[in-house]
């Protein structure tokens, strides 16, 4: 079942990405971002208030507040970085976030066996082959480095909200959603120079919402699956979402990738699914 879950988050997580990176060509990343958070706000609310969770205990709150700043921090990066290069090689460089987790297992005793070794090495070897001819081009460099930081911080905001979610996995999910919605609101109210700017169009409010309520259940299913298996193991299969993206944006948006790039996403992919199996 935690197979399972983690698996299915993936797939959510790799749609919702799509959907978010490619609103995000046509407004600024950060309005994306706390739109979409918004609408997965109010879903977990509902689905709070329907279990009556509020008046649980309150170990949640801490771990769901960082990871709410980590993950908003990242989405906010990743969604630029979506909107400004090539989707087939910034979805994979922000999996290997992945790693964040793997290290913390490390930390807390795991002995990495030697196929989990083989996996890293694969990973991180794809993505130089992925992003070389990104870079070389001269204009791949900032979505790259924007790729990398949100990997970190999804990343950090893996680990935070498997923490919280021992004590309630939807109320860590309240709280981590509180936390983007209120730090974004906030942000635009700085940042945003006019209306016009930070204003969101009709025609694209049902993809936000998609992308947030997306976005919400894959945290979700995420959290339930750190409960039944392994962090490790279950963080690494979340992040698959690469594959969907992937798939999306050569289906809708016609991108190519060089043989290299294919390659490298492949072996990053297939690194990611040996850390798994190891």
């Amino acid at each position: 079942m935690a197979i399972l879950m983690a698996v299915m988050s993936s797939v959510v997580w790799g749609t919702s990405d799509f959907i978010g990176g490619l609103v995000s060509r046509r407004m600024p990343a950060y309005v994306v971002v706390a739109t979409s958070q918004a609408a997965g706000l109010a879903a977990v609310t509902v689905a709070a208030l329907v279990t009556g969770d509020f008046g649980d205990q309150r170990g949640w709150v801490a771990p769901a507040i960082g990871a709410g700043v980590s993950l908003t921090a990242g989405l906010v990066m990743f969604y630029t970085a979506l909107a400004t290069g090539t989707m087939g090689i910034v979805s994979p460089i922000a999996a290997l976030g992945v790693l964040v987790p793997v290290g913390v297992g490390l930390l807390r005793g795991d002995a990495p066996s030697a196929v989990t070794s083989v996996g890293v090495a694969v990973a991180l070897g794809g993505v130089v082959l992925a992003t070389g001819p990104e870079l070389r081009r001269g204009t791949g460099g900032k979505p790259v480095v924007l790729a990398a930081s949100a990997a970190v911080c999804f990343g950090i905001a893996m680990v935070l909200l498997a923490q919280g979610a021992r004590t309630n996995p939807l109320m860590s999910l309240w709280g981590m959603r509180v936390t983007s919605v209120a730090g974004l609101t906030v942000a635009i109210l700085l940042v945003a120079r006019s209306r016009t700017r930070a204003a969101i169009r009709s025609w694209d409010v049902p993809l936000v919402v998609l992308a947030g309520l997306g976005d919400a259940s894959a945290n979700l299913l995420f959290s339930l699956a750190s409960l039944r298996g392994y962090l490790s193991v279950v963080s690494v299969l979340a992040s698959l979402y690469p594959a969907m993206t992937v798939l999306l944006a050569r289906v809708v948006l016609q991108q190519r990738l060089l043989p290299a790039q294919i390659a490298g996403v492949g072996a990053a992919l297939c690194g990611v699914v040996l850390i798994s199996l190891g």
